[in-house]
């Protein structure tokens, strides 16, 4: 055999692999009749365990509207965050459905089904704080949780890819950053004081109008938000016929108004148009 029948025939063996691993999962779920959705169990109001030790949320309602569509069942794993957006699944979760913002080094090993919704990030102080704008929290301590786009964004190192969104303004120069494992642990240190911890967090907005509606004695700074980023529905890598079934799903679900609703459900404002 030649080296060009070689070449043709290595062609034709590396098609057939990954026609036969397209579309996987989504024979895997319709065989089981059951959709095991990666998220998170302490992020509310997105995802997090309510008195009854029940997974509730934004996300966790998108989730179950997705398998709705499927005529499936949905369970929920919650694995830390880096394993969540770090791919290489191996079958263990089908989709992510975890408030995830498609960056470019997230590309690289997962695929983005579509933008559900849109999350501005926002400045938090404590109530106490003298800050009215950004330019006040300059040299200051700065918490944001680990491995995540607040983290990119106040080291200055933020890629969002997608499409459409105006470039990325630092106008932060942090004295200190500190990060957390949890989303509301930046919360539970800045509640106890201006500077006590830390002087400010940068976080979702419905995070840090969710932790003030459950009492935190804390502010948002009325100075713009800090970027605003879309959020999407991740797949494992190398399934294209998943992801395009799930991101038509994502799709019929802008269009009939299911975001408009779920997202003024959980926040009281419309978060799903760009």
């Amino acid at each position: 055999m030649n080296f060009l029948t070689k070449l043709i025939a290595s062609t034709a063996l590396l098609a057939a692999a990954d026609s036969a691993f397209a579309g996987e999962t989504l024979d895997r779920v319709m065989e089981n009749k059951a959709m095991v959705v990666a998220t998170n169990s302490s992020w509310p109001p997105q995802s997090f365990l309510d008195d009854n030790n029940e997974m509730v949320g934004f996300d966790i309602d998108v989730s179950r509207e997705i398998a709705k569509r499927l005529g499936v069942e949905v369970s929920f794993q919650t694995p830390d965050w880096a394993t969540l957006t770090g791919g290489r699944w191996q079958g263990r979760y089908d989709i992510g459905v975890g408030s995830v913002t498609p960056t470019k080094a997230r590309a690289q090993v997962i695929d983005f089904a579509g933008i559900y919704y849109y999350s501005p990030y926002v400045y938090v102080v404590h109530k106490d704080s003298p800050a009215k704008a950004v330019g006040d929290l300059n040299g200051k301590v700065i918490g944001v949780e680990t491995a995540t786009t607040s983290e990119d964004f106040v080291r200055r190192q933020l890629e969002i890819d997608a499409p459409g969104l105006p470039p990325i303004e630092y106008k932060l120069e942090p004295g200190e950053i500190r990060t957390f494992a949890d989303s509301m642990l930046p919360f539970d240190d800045l509640r106890l004081g201006d500077g006590v911890r830390l002087d400010a967090v940068i976080a979702p907005e419905q995070t840090a109008k969710n932790a003030i509606k459950n009492g935190y004695p804390l502010r948002i700074l009325d100075d713009g938000y800090a970027f605003r980023e879309p959020l999407v529905v991740i797949g494992e890598k190398a399934d294209p016929e998943w992801t395009a079934k799930i991101g038509g799903f994502i799709a019929d679900m802008k269009k009939d108004g299911t975001l408009t609703a779920l997202t003024t459900k959980w926040y009281g404002k419309d978060y799903s148009a760009d």
